[in-house]
């Protein structure tokens, strides 16, 4: 079991999300940084798609009210234990009692805590993620709050750790060969032309080139984006059609909006651009305010990064139970 000490509005229960209900209306939800909750999830034992806790709003900080093994991951801030600094990305040994405390990073958006054994929670249409417009999953279908109280599933694991945890490298370091580093301040990420995309003619142009700005009107269900506004040739009528993460709609103020996971299911506004699935958790760490350019991508290209994804996820298996292999051999 762990009790939430102190939380803000909008940190939730997450895992990779319910795919398969967009026909009924029902978002898929999950982590806006997927990639983080799968390595998180595989340093503490768990399968990968196991629910985390995503925090969003600082400062965050639970009890452990029993032994459980637990790693943070995604945000570049540093995590506490009783106010002792640890790594980040790292799996660690809590005790009954002790306190584990995250404060503001210093420039990506969200943390993410793994327990091992998973979250003990309901799983609604096969996922514990947490809903909120609809208000069902997760912590009863709403953000987390002071004095809440979850239990944790068994973690058969949690003594087969090196004493001082099991750290592996972020993905932001040991794939920066294949996600392009921020130039001039703007976060690069790529994206391939939509449906509408001829409709914008020289507009469609100034999409890729200018920089744009993540909104304050920003939420987990989509970025809207500020700049200079891009107009299709002429006025057009669509029928709302389905939507999913990544997906970029031009609303008739011009102005980009950023389908995110907690995605509308349908649409009617024109798609311009959808962004390659394995940059979204970059866009899911950028802030209100960070700045944005499109880079235009291919196929090959987004398919080419998705193999040094699973490389790296991969290798983090591997090497996490190459390391639990050898403890137990030891005990």
């Amino acid at each position: 079991m762990i009790e939430i000490i102190e939380s803000g509005p909008f940190n939730t229960v997450q895992d990779l999300g319910r795919p398969g209900y967009r026909d009924i209306g029902v978002s898929a939800s999950g982590a806006m940084d997927p990639l983080a909750v799968r390595i998180g999830n595989i340093l503490v034992g768990n399968d990968e798609d196991a629910a985390a806790i995503e925090v969003q709003t600082f400062p965050f900080s639970l009890r452990f009210e029993r032994r459980v093994v637990f790693a943070v991951t995604g945000a570049d801030g540093n995590p506490d234990l009783d106010g002792s600094e640890l790594l980040p990305w790292c799996a660690y040994l809590a005790e009954p009692g002790q306190v584990l405390g995250l404060k503001q990073p210093p420039r990506l958006a969200r943390s993410y805590v793994a327990l091992g054994g998973g979250l003990d929670i309901p799983v609604v249409m096969g996922s514990q993620s947490t809903s909120l417009r609809g208000g069902f999953g997760g912590n009863a279908g709403r953000p987390l709050a002071k004095g809440d109280r979850i239990a944790v599933g068994e973690d058969a694991e949690m003594v087969m750790l090196p004493a001082s945890g099991l750290a592996v490298v972020e993905p932001a370091v040991a794939l920066r060969d294949v996600f392009p580093a921020t130039v001039d301040g703007a976060l690069p990420i790529r994206a391939l032309p939509a449906g509408e995309h001829d409709l914008f003619a020289g507009d469609g142009e100034a999409f890729w080139s200018q920089t744009w700005r993540i909104s304050s009107r920003s939420d987990r269900t989509g970025y809207r984006l500020s700049g200079e506004p891009i107009t299709p040739t002429a006025s057009i009528e669509m029928r709302s059609h389905g939507v999913v993460p990544g997906v970029i709609q031009v609303p008739p103020g011009g102005e980009p909006i950023v389908q995110m996971s907690d995605a509308n299911t349908a649409g009617g506004y024109p798609k311009i651009a959808g962004v390659i699935e394995c940059d979204l958790w970059r866009l899911g760490q950028a802030r209100i305010g960070a700045r944005l350019n499109f880079v235009r991508s291919t196929h090959a290209e987004a398919r080419k990064v998705e193999q040094a994804v699973a490389r790296y996820v991969e290798d983090v298996r591997q090497t996490s139970q190459m390391v639990k292999r050898a403890l137990k051999a030891m005990a």
